[in-house]
């Protein structure tokens, strides 16, 4: 099968979604799949230099997200670079520029197009113009008309599933196909990052990792380690990530005192995350925005529990201590997270951590991904009544106007 997949975020860019991607390409090609990637321009990657599988298209950075880039022309080029890779199936993973350049990829080439929807826009609306351009009011009415006349569309999780069934959209089907971890990435530990952090073995150490968003509410894992000092001293906490709320979380530690046990690493590279889990006791997430389980699973991959707040992903995958606590408040946060930096690791515990991730693996993860997009295929070819059109219909071009209004800002 020849696949494309359409993304305004990829490698270079560190993100779940980026993570994502990379998972199911490799997962897709070793079982004999061409996957080809449409992406967008970085800054740091040299555009003369060719990338097997990767087509990249002029970009400027998404107004609102500095590190996040939007594609502002390539659209006939799509076409014909996937007219000329003969694809069989479309598959966006953005509803911004490359997300709309790949359904009109699908619908000149006749061709199905399916969808992952990876965030909960609600959550980050703040960030487009201040709330000013986008309300989480029309968050509903953009994601119905983007998911307009596409085959299908993946939920990651039960949560996301049941947003989509809020805003109408109804007439598609949506699997939920949780993300799946490479677990053979997360092989042998590269550096040793208690030698570069000045930790001594067998320290107890909390991890955070991930975007540093106000939304992921990093300064309730700062306030609740505040307090697990007073009982464990010498437990540090590494912070690797960066983003918009760096700032603020930084003088939060400085506040209160902190910066000989509150470690910001910035962001790490995708290759450098195992040594991260590896160097931890446990793995802590306060935010309570989460859609997918990711980090939690490349936790569980690298042998470590985790401590996060309540979500109907993460209800379905815990099923044992051994795999970590889910919490609804400050003082069980804390309390959780401070009873995994004092228990001890046994072999138990190892052998059901590896049962839990088993399940969402990268070949679980592409083979449940594979059997989606043959289903829409046959559905595609069955249907007589297929829309042929090779315009964009009304709502989609009111779409684009709306969310596509000046959202670029130049470097």
């Amino acid at each position: 099968m020849k696949i494309g997949l359409f993304t305004d975020t990829y490698f270079p860019q560190v993100s779940g979604v980026a993570t994502s991607i990379q998972t199911l390409k490799d997962a897709l090609e070793e079982q004999g799949h061409d996957v080809y990637i449409f992406t967008t321009t970085d800054p740091k990657v040299d555009k003369h230099t060719p990338e097997e599988g990767i087509y990249r298209f002029s970009s400027l950075p998404y107004f609102g997200f500095k590190d996040r880039r939007l594609t502002f022309r390539g659209l006939i080029q799509a076409v014909e670079i996937a007219r000329e890779l003969d694809l069989d199936i479309v598959h966006t993973q953005t509803e911004f520029s490359l997300g709309l350049i790949g359904k009109y990829v699908a619908r000149r080439l006749k061709i199905p197009a399916v969808h992952t929807y990876h965030t909960m826009y609600e959550d980050y609306t703040h960030y487009v113009a201040r709330g000013m351009l986008l309300k989480p009011s029309a968050v509903s009415h953009l994601v119905k008309a983007y998911l307009k006349s596409m085959d299908g569309c993946i939920a990651p999780s039960e949560r996301v599933k049941e947003s989509l069934l809020s805003y109408g959209v109804d007439d598609i089907p949506i699997p939920v196909i949780p993300t799946g971890v490479a677990v053979k990435e997360l092989g042998a530990g590269k550096e040793d990052l208690h030698a570069k952090y000045g930790i001594k073995p067998g320290t107890p150490v909390a991890l955070s990792l991930g975007r540093l968003a106000f939304e992921k509410n990093i300064a309730m894992t700062i306030s609740a380690f505040s307090e697990i000092l007073e009982q464990l001293p010498d437990a540090r906490l590494i912070i690797a990530g960066d983003g918009p709320a760096k700032k603020s979380l930084q003088e939060q530690v400085e506040d209160l005192g902190l910066q000989d046990s509150i470690t910001f690493v910035g962001m790490i590279d995708h290759d450098q995350v195992a040594d991260y889990y590896r160097l931890a006791t446990v793995f802590v997430s306060s935010s309570d925005s989460e859609t997918q389980g990711l980090t939690f699973i490349e936790a569980l991959a690298s042998d470590r529990p985790f401590v996060a707040i309540h979500s109907p992903y993460l209800d379905q995958l815990v099923t044992d201590p051994a795999i970590g606590q889910l919490v609804d408040d400050y003082d069980a946060f804390r309390d959780a997270m401070q009873a995994y930096l004092q228990r001890p690791a046994t072999e138990a515990d190892r052998q059901i951590r590896q049962a839990a991730v088993k399940n969402v693996d990268a070949t679980t993860f592409s083979n449940r991904v594979l059997a989606f997009y043959r289903e829409v295929i046959d559905n595609y070819q069955q249907d007589e009544n297929s829309d042929d059109s090779d315009q964009l219909n009304d709502d989609e071009i009111g779409y684009i106007k709306r969310l596509l209004r000046n959202p670029f800002r130049r470097n």
